[in-house]
């Protein structure tokens, strides 16, 4: 199980009530946003009810780009990507996926449809046009569904990291996936006893730490834990049939704007045969960039390259 046991990837979350927005963040969340404003966090309700946690930084006339986290974040797992690109003058967006983080613990909804619908909205609510999509993980496939479904002119281009697509269970016309049993048994350790789950995925196969002469960081361990047990144990239940089962073939047909994809050759998590290298064949502009010896974490583990090689792609 050392590669797909990415299944760690897999992992959700106890659940500690998601915060309620201060009331200076829910108006900032309803307010419009003037082009000198700098930095805002709030919730936009969607059309089910759920509150979807959002922050962004930078002026509201640069560039946006949104990040979409993996299954079970947030978007505190891109503050070296954001804080980096805001420092370049980009407007930086980053969301909690429904039932993760600070966002609504939803008991449905937790689906790839409408994890795409909910980034349509807050796409029109921040009125983001032109925008670069960067999506870890499961978000990789939240940015395909969107960015193939999205209206003319909110997509500039898109990124995945690490990313599911195409789709990661083993079917008979992917005969390279996960067998559903991989899946079942991320489902059962959830159950069984998350907080422990939380901390083997990260300490082990998420960030390589498993490997031979791995230089561990307690603090990324922590972090991922923090951000994992934020969330709602359904959420992440669900979610885990939303990452493995979701086809998104169709979606990286249907993506008209340059893709970068990047992933790491040691990705335990997502393996890169059944998902980059297949993925790239199905994308019509697209880049693919392997990473010798790198991690499905390398984004935290090695912030410094992958973000030079999002800014080239940026300025591209």
């Amino acid at each position: 199980m050392t590669v797909g046991l990415g299944a760690a990837v897999v992992a959700t979350a106890l659940a500690t009530e998601a915060a309620e927005a201060a009331p200076g963040a829910a108006r900032s969340a309803t307010a419009p946003a003037g082009p000198s404003a700098k930095s805002e966090s709030g919730f936009l309700t969607t059309q089910d009810g759920a509150r979807i946690f959002y922050k962004q930084w930078g002026p509201r006339t640069a560039q946006p780009v949104v990040f979409h986290h993996g299954w079970p974040l947030s978007a505190d797992d891109w503050d070296a990507q954001m804080l980096f690109f805001l420092q370049k003058g980009y407007r930086v967006i980053a969301h909690d996926r429904r039932g993760h983080g600070r966002s609504t613990q939803t008991d449905s909804g937790n689906e790839m449809d409408t994890y795409a619908a909910d980034v349509a909205a807050l796409a029109e609510h921040l009125d983001l046009k032109n925008a670069f999509h960067v999506g870890h993980s499961t978000g990789g496939g939240e940015v395909a569904r969107y960015a193939a479904r999205a209206k003319s002119g909110r997509v500039g281009k898109a990124v995945l990291i690490g990313a599911v697509p195409p789709i990661m269970l083993q079917t008979p016309a992917n005969p390279g996936g996960l067998p559903i049993e991989v899946f079942d048994g991320f489902r059962s350790a959830l159950a069984a006893n998350r907080a422990q789950f939380f901390r083997d995925v990260p300490a082990g196969p998420f960030y390589g730490f498993n490997r031979a002469g791995a230089k561990v960081s307690q603090g990324l361990i922590d972090n991922w834990w923090r951000q994992g047990m934020m969330g709602g144990a359904k959420a992440h239940y669900d979610c885990i049939k939303a990452f493995s089962e979701t086809d998104f073939t169709a979606d990286l047909k249907a993506i008209e704007v340059p893709v970068l994809i990047l992933h790491g050759a040691d990705d335990q998590i997502v393996p890169i045969a059944d998902s980059a290298e297949l993925a790239i064949k199905l994308v019509k502009k697209g880049t693919l960039k392997v990473y010798p010896g790198l991690s499905h974490g390398m984004a935290s583990t090695h912030p410094d390259l992958i973000n030079a090689d999002l800014l080239a792609f940026f300025r591209t």
